[in-house]
């Protein structure tokens, strides 16, 4: 991760428009967080304490607190205008909620004081991360787990084909083109929303890695099981069990 992703989302502009933007690029958010969350066999009524690594707008976490009330929650998050957002979103739940603001690559630091988690999960962050970095911190996650612990990510992946990822990339343009609808002149046509894509990954420093090399990743860091629990071009749900 570099600096500059983590300053991207600490941008106005950026900020206002994140769920918007979000429901139009990547439609399959809701989804891939319910999937997240039905893969946990875990007891609703549960005291579950969780890890979020890259809050966001408060997107996963709201979901998470919805079906375990009883649940805290430690949420991690680069910049402050996105954990405004979140608690915004959020409303009385934030109160179940401990904010941390800092650089998710430090994240054992970061989260120092805080009882050992139930799951640790992250939703449209860690390919922010280079591969290394990545491992570092799942890695650390997995040391911040109980016993039987789970890990969930909902994430971008790449194809190991640079032709099917060609491919996949004009699925996803024409998908983005056709549900912005002309309403927005950054996706008015292919060649606009290619090119907002191209710079917005650019300065986002997006790195991607293959959903082998994600559950390679997995595995490294000692997760058994390393699974795949859902997938769509581009997106998926990853896991494993302590």
């Amino acid at each position: 991760m570099e600096q500059r992703s983590i300053d991207a989302y600490d941008l106005p502009q950026r900020v206002e428009s994140y769920d918007a933007d979000m429901e139009v690029m990547h439609p399959n958010r809701a989804k891939m967080v319910e999937v997240a969350l039905e893969i946990l066999p875990i007891r609703r009524e549960s005291a579950l304490r969780a890890l979020d690594l890259g809050i966001g707008t408060g997107y996963f976490t709201k979901k998470l607190l919805e079906r375990y009330p009883n649940g805290l929650v430690v949420a991690v998050d680069g910049a402050k205008a996105m954990i405004d957002l979140a608690k915004e979103r959020l409303g009385v739940s934030a109160g179940k909620v401990d904010f941390r603001l800092g650089d998710f690559r430090h994240l054992k630091q970061l989260v120092r004081g805080a009882a050992i988690f139930d799951v640790v999960y992250s939703s449209y962050a860690l390919h922010h991360l280079n591969r290394n970095d990545k491992q570092a911190v799942i890695g650390q996650s997995f040391e911040l787990l109980r016993p039987a612990g789970w890990f969930l990510n909902a994430d971008i992946i790449v194809a190991e084909s640079p032709e099917i990822e060609q491919r996949l990339q004009e699925l996803r343009i024409n998908g983005i083109v056709e549900r912005a609808a002309s309403r927005d002149t950054r996706f008015r046509d292919a060649l606009s929303t290619r090119r907002f894509l191209h710079e917005l990954e650019e300065g986002d420093a997006d790195q991607p890695q293959t959903l082998l090399e994600d559950l390679r990743i997995l595995k490294g860091a000692g997760f058994r099981a390393a699974s795949v629990f859902w997938l769509e071009h581009r997106e998926a749900v990853c896991g494993g069990q302590k």
